[in-house]
């Protein structure tokens, strides 16, 4: 299934996108898309509604230098363990929405990514158990101040702004992640080239880290990392992150 989350005529709501290309349509979900959703029996043609991120999540946790070749432009080792950190969950917005250069920053990153969303209550998930709590996959940009990054030592304002989290455009629930390609362009150029086979600690492993540390909840979003070719972008760009099997996400860049 293909869950997403609309602005319709009639409001805000979950909805299954059903059929491809400008066929496509927004059927209304009746509460919320975990579980066996069920249906209100109301459509629209998605080309009628705007598409919003497709989760609210309680928190977005985040992989650092998950991909070696990141890691190496980044000028380290990768890791032995999985690094984690958080994204507000008011960084987050949906396709097509702006990602918003803050004016104490000038030097913002894109960085595409593969996002899990969490379908049900979880703590301490054996990898072997770990795809049981998975929703689905999406599309994400960890977008990062990098200049605030090297100046605090430390990732929470970098990463934390209102919009650098742009995710989308929806959730494919049937889906196999070990090897998708991910790409990232700015304004058509493609900038990012990988696939997720190359991620260096798998989801089943990342959901039984991050489940060691703190309990998962139903929306919940982990950010995988990000594979090499970060780099910046400015106001009156565009970059778009595409994943295999899932689609792309695409947000103009302008300044405050």
């Amino acid at each position: 299934m293909r869950l997403g989350r609309v602005a319709s005529p009639d409001g805000v709501a979950f909805v299954s996108i059903e059929g491809d290309g400008d066929d496509r349509t927004a059927r209304e979900i009746a509460e919320h898309p975990f579980g066996t959703p069920t249906f209100t029996g109301r459509t629209w043609p998605l080309a009628d509604v705007r598409l919003l991120a497709p989760i609210l999540a309680s928190k977005v946790i985040c992989i650092g230098k998950n991909y070696a070749a990141h890691a190496a432009e980044m000028g380290g080792e990768a890791p032995q363990d999985p690094v984690i950190f958080l994204k507000p969950n008011t960084s987050i917005v949906g396709p097509g929405a702006p990602i918003v250069r803050p004016p104490s920053s000038s030097e913002v990153h894109y960085e595409g990514e593969l996002a899990v969303v969490i379908g049900r209550p979880c703590k301490d998930v054996p990898a072997a158990r770990a795809l049981d709590v998975v929703l689905g996959y999406t599309a994400v940009n960890d977008v990062t101040a990098r200049d605030h990054q090297r100046h605090d030592g430390q990732w929470t304002r970098a990463k934390g702004h209102d919009t650098f989290c742009p995710l989308g455009p929806w959730i494919e629930t049937s889906l196999d992640p070990s090897d998708l390609a991910i790409t990232t362009t700015v304004d058509g150029e493609t900038k990012q080239s990988s696939r997720t086979s190359l991620l260096l600690h798998d989801i089943p492993a990342i959901v039984e880290w991050v489940s060691a540390v703190m309990t998962l909840l139903p929306g919940d979003v982990i950010l995988t990392g990000t594979p090499e070719g970060v780099g910046p972008i400015v106001a009156g760009q565009t970059v778009a992150v595409e994943i295999e099997g899932i689609g792309a996400l695409s947000n103009p860049v302008v300044d405050k």
